[in-house]
């Protein structure tokens, strides 16, 4: 019972935590970790709970979603679900110690793309423009990640499509729905695996969705500034706190 208390607060606290600066897997997973899910379990249940949130999200946000010149935006979802696909069947063959190895590398990489996504991109200059050739091939790259691990996806997205040309509440909108295309294929591969714990997942799911929701409202209130401060530091505890355990 205190193990589901937790994963109900974690919950809440990731999708109010997506849905103002992104990073919410840094809370479930450790959540999960602590609530005695093996690294490879924690993850693919992480994503299967947050996936209503971000449906939710994605949907309330559906009007300020755009392309790129002629990459339409449902370019992007096709791009987004083929990739999701890719990187959860690379996740289901990954045996769970290799896994467990690779697990603080990915956190460590998730934490500076959102710090990089944070507080360097945004005190830089307007940056030159990419062709949406390249950007197709970066949202594919990006949706592989997004199926195997997930961390920073959104920072990875944003950056791409605000480089790309597009308008910061446009592109959060877009990326908000594409989370939830790569999201998607990831959890229809998810589904049927013993790997995810159903318990927790659906704790999980309840609590992040009101967490996504009730993150419009703190939106206007918050420091964003100090809330991404401390999405950094909890990802540099994690990844220390992973790399503690393999020693």
């Amino acid at each position: 019972m205190t193990a589901l208390l937790i994963l109900a607060a974690a919950g809440l606290w990731a999708g109010m935590q997506n849905t103002l600066a992104g990073g919410g897997s840094f809370v479930t997973l450790p959540a999960l970790l602590l609530a005695g899910l093996s690294p490879l379990s924690a993850n693919i249940t992480s994503t299967v709970a947050l996936f209503p949130g971000q449906l939710a999200s994605g949907f309330a946000g559906r009007s300020m979603v755009l392309g790129v010149g002629r990459l339409s935006f449902w370019w992007l979802i096709g791009i987004s679900l083929v990739g999701g696909v890719v990187g959860a069947v690379l996740l289901l063959i990954t045996p769970p110690t290799i896994f467990a190895r690779m697990m603080p590398w990915l956190v460590l990489f998730a934490t500076a793309v959102f710090a990089w996504g944070s507080f360097v991109r945004t005190a830089r200059a307007e940056p030159a423009k990419i062709n949406v050739g390249m950007l197709g091939a970066i949202q594919f790259v990006i949706a592989i990640y997004g199926g195997y691990f997930g961390g920073g996806i959104g920072f990875l997205m944003m950056a791409a499509l605000s480089v790309a040309g597009m308008h910061a509440r446009n592109a959060g909108a877009t990326k908000n729905a594409l989370a939830a295309a790569m999201n998607a294929s990831a959890v229809a591969m998810f589904a049927l695996s013993p790997e995810v714990k159903w318990i927790e997942a659906a704790v999980l799911a309840a609590s992040s969705t009101v967490g996504y929701l009730a993150g419009v409202w703190v939106l206007r209130r918050v420091n964003e500034k100090a809330l991404r401060v401390a999405v950094v530091v909890l990802g540099i505890a994690l990844t220390i706190g992973l790399f503690w355990r393999q020693f």
